[in-house]
């Protein structure tokens, strides 16, 4: 690895992707596609709508996601994974499955003390 500690910015792209519901707000995104805000809401269990919007806005700050307001009554708003946000899906699917392989090391880990 040549990265030079002092110059790193892992910091940086955590910033942007840290917190408990940005990561599956973003793979929703990625998976399924433009969804509404009710449809994010229903697919993020546990998440309230104040920090689901919060969430958005600030994926929408850094050109993640795309938000678009459609002008009728009542209002529709949907939102999607910008091009710049798909750049993400590698380093996603990277974490999750370091995620589950650490998962797995810590089961295994834990039944070799038990035994």
């Amino acid at each position: 690895m040549t990265i030079e500690p002092e110059q790193c910015k892992v910091e940086d792209a955590l910033g942007i992707l840290v917190g408990k519901w940005k990561p599956i707000i973003l793979l929703h995104l990625l998976d399924k596609g433009t969804q509404r805000f009710s449809e994010l809401k229903r697919n993020v269990p546990g998440i309230t709508q104040k920090m689901l919007t919060k969430q958005l806005r600030e994926l929408e700050e850094e050109d993640i996601v795309e938000r678009v307001v459609y002008p009728q009554v009542p209002p529709k708003v949907e939102y999607s994974i910008t091009e710049y946000g798909r750049s993400l899906e590698p380093i996603l699917s990277a974490m999750h499955e370091w995620g589950k392989n650490h998962t797995l090391h810590k089961m295994n880990k834990q039944s070799k003390k038990s035994s």
